[in-house]
């Protein structure tokens, strides 16, 4: 008798979107290389919250630099995901025929992926503060399915190798 793996568990760790904004991949907006968006180095002691932070633009391809403004303006919806001060397309996304899989960084896509592919999925329960609030409660209906999952792990999946490229 073949015996059963116990089924993967994953808990919610109940990450904001303002959690992933410490370094985002982006697509450079002049050589199309990977870029990164990152806090402006230089602030002072008491930093204002990761939101309304400085923002700078750095190619290591091209040695493109911009500077942001200090609002960063969320946009949902459908099509391609951008970053917030910069506009530019994501690095880390793909298109399936639900709609796109993205990521801000590596970290991101790593608890998409861990949640995507668990089969016991673990959230707070609905009374508690911010439950509906986090990464992972705010994901479409389509990437949560079931029957989607081979399909939306082969999209992460593709997405993870253009790290490696």
């Amino acid at each position: 008798m073949a015996s059963l793996s116990p089924p993967s568990r994953f808990r919610d760790p109940q990450f904001t979107k303002r959690a992933s904004l410490d370094v985002i991949l982006v697509r450079c907006p002049k050589c199309d290389g990977m870029a990164r968006v990152a806090p402006a180095p230089g602030l002072p002691d008491d930093p204002p919250p990761p939101v309304t932070r400085r923002r700078r633009l750095i190619c290591a391809a091209c040695g493109l630099a911009r500077w942001s403004g200090d609002v960063a303006v969320f946009r949902w919806g459908d099509g391609q995901a951008t970053d917030p001060w910069f506009r530019a397309p994501l690095w880390l996304q793909t298109e399936t025929r639900h709609g796109w899989v993205w990521a801000r960084n590596p970290e991101q896509l790593e608890v998409l992926r861990q949640f995507v592919a668990a089969s016991l999925r673990e959230r707070p329960p609905w009374y508690e503060r911010g439950r509906k609030m986090t990464y992972i409660g705010r994901l479409p209906a389509w990437i949560k399915r079931g029957k989607n999952r081979d399909e939306v792990l082969r999209a992460i999946d593709r997405v993870r190798a253009s790290l490696e490229e």
